[in-house]
């Protein structure tokens, strides 16, 4: 399956199963294996300065279902996500079908959120040059 992906490169058609998912941000597990993210409020500098010493704590936390925890955990830097909807596949059979459309929704959403970078993603795009 390609996604389009916008970055730093023009808009190019990429196989998003080959990309190789990292998380950026701080997390936590309970004993349930359900994972919660740290998500900062603000990005911006500025925003942080302000706004921050105000509040009880700069980031908000998002708790995943089963399956986005599991996937979530999976997001080492090392596997592929057609590795990881392997493996999650394999965990939660007919209940994350259809698994590459759902994982690719998943997907774009951390990397929108900017929870998620792609590990090989430059090295993918010069390869396609």
């Amino acid at each position: 399956r390609t996604e389009r992906i916008m970055g730093k490169h023009s808009r190019q058609e990429i196989n998003l199963l080959d990309l190789v998912p990292e998380r950026l941000i701080d997390f936590e597990t309970d004993d349930a294996r359900i994972v919660t993210v740290f998500a900062p409020r603000f990005r911006n500098s500025l925003m942080k300065r302000l706004f921050e010493p105000r509040l009880k704590s700069p980031y908000f936390k998002v708790t995943l279902d089963d399956i986005g925890s599991e996937v979530w955990m999976l997001c080492d830097g090392k596997r592929n996500v057609k590795e990881i909807a392997e493996a999650a596949r394999e965990r939660f059979q007919e209940r994350i079908e259809p698994c590459y459309e759902r994982l690719g929704q998943f997907f774009r959403q951390l990397e929108s959120a900017r929870f998620i970078r792609y590990t090989n993603l430059d090295r993918y795009l010069k390869a396609r040059d």
